[in-house]
């Protein structure tokens, strides 16, 4: 019997879902499904498999696997004939996924299982799943800028640790005290840009991977807060340029990850002050959700030309830059990631001067040895 589902754009034509199945018809599944039988002919073609290929179900149904879903691998031989699915060793289980070509170039990737009644027997069915290239493309895609980023983040620097060394080891006796001091600082300077650029790296690939931890400890938030803006006081910028408002009902017990959320302040606060204008203002109040203090919120405010509205969906993914100021467009993608890893939530806005205006909260947590009975 075949089941010939209508009501999507594309339909698939599938046996019907058995009831040890609970209900799910091949057309529920996001990827491709081919199963052609013992004769080799096409017994199912699912909707998401008619998307794929470009060929109506109904047309390949019937039809011998090979003829329809006619792939080639990437040096263009035909893959049936290469893969012999119902011939060869009697031990094959199956194809591992791969990149195969569809009639007109297009890319697909292919995995295969070969079906057998009994170890040994001969192929009752093979299975087939097919999946776009999209989102693996996507991925390759975003590898490559990476690596592209950081190369360039990279070279700068080292370029420069490497020429003041390089100097100072050569004429060391022909520099003054002062001149020596200076390219120091500017070696340490550097060295530290690299840590960090690392640092970056080892967040990304923490937070992509699930893997980032959170080793939550008691935080004063607001005191956190006060000692970044003094950072930026005695790296040069005016005092008055900040103004602080701590709520005047006490916060609710914060716990969270201190070197974390230091990260979280000083990218948020770096730009402010780098791609802000104006007074930076940071408000400390509870957060309050159904009546009652959930957590903390931080927002962070400037008076600069703000974000443009179309944006704002772009602000917390990677390599997003608000100005052609530098930086490697990974602090708020990071920062984004750390929050979330709290349980806590990070939004962009506009303030109420017009500048950007950034919000974390973060909710009301303890230790796990601390909340066991």
């Amino acid at each position: 019997m075949r089941y010939v589902r209508t009501s999507g754009s594309v339909a698939g034509t599938c046996p019907a879902a058995s009831p040890a199945g609970f209900g799910l018809h091949p057309d529920d599944l996001p990827d491709g499904l081919v199963v052609a039988d013992a004769a080799g002919r096409v017994t199912c073609f699912n909707s998401a498999a008619a998307r794929i290929t470009g060929v109506r179900a109904g047309d390949a149904v019937g039809r011998p696997l090979e003829s329809a879903l006619p792939l080639e691998d990437l040096d263009g031989r035909r893959w049936w004939a290469l893969t012999d699915p119902y011939g060869g060793l009697a031990t094959r289980t199956g194809q591992p996924e791969r990149n195969l070509l569809l009639p007109g170039g297009r890319q697909v990737l292919v995995c295969a299982r070969y079906v057998r009644e009994r170890p040994g027997g001969p192929v009752t069915r093979v299975v087939v799943q097919l999946r776009g290239t999209e989102a693996r493309r996507r991925t390759e895609r975003s590898h490559a800028e990476l690596i592209a980023t950081v190369a360039h983040e990279l070279r700068s620097p080292l370029t420069s640790v490497k020429g003041f060394t390089a100097t100072l080891l050569g004429k060391w006796e022909r520099f003054t005290d002062d001149q020596k001091r200076l390219m120091l600082e500017t070696v340490d300077a550097d060295a530290d840009r690299v840590t960090r650029l690392i640092a970056e790296l080892l967040d990304i690939s923490r937070i992509d991977s699930g893997r980032l931890e959170v080793r939550r400890q008691p935080l004063d938030i607001a005191a956190a807060v006060h000692r970044h803006v003094q950072a930026h006081v005695r790296a040069g910028q005016s005092e008055d340029r900040f103004v602080i408002h701590v709520a005047k009902e006490p916060l609710p017990a914060l716990w969270a990850d201190p070197d974390k959320i230091d990260q979280v302040l000083g990218n948020l606060l770096e730009n402010a002050v780098r791609h802000g204008e104006g007074t930076v203002t940071i408000e400390v109040a509870p957060a309050v959700m159904k009546a009652r203090a959930e957590g903390t919120a931080v927002t962070v405010s400037d008076e600069g030309p703000g974000i443009p509205e179309e944006s704002m969906a772009r602000v917390f993914t990677r390599f997003w830059r608000g100005s052609k100021r530098g930086g490697t467009g990974l602090g708020l993608y990071i920062v984004k990631g750390i929050v979330e890893a709290h349980g806590g939530t990070i939004t962009v806005g506009r303030a109420p001067r017009g500048g950007a205006q950034f919000r974390f909260t973060l909710p009301v947590s303890a230790p796990a040895f601390l909340t066991q009975a």
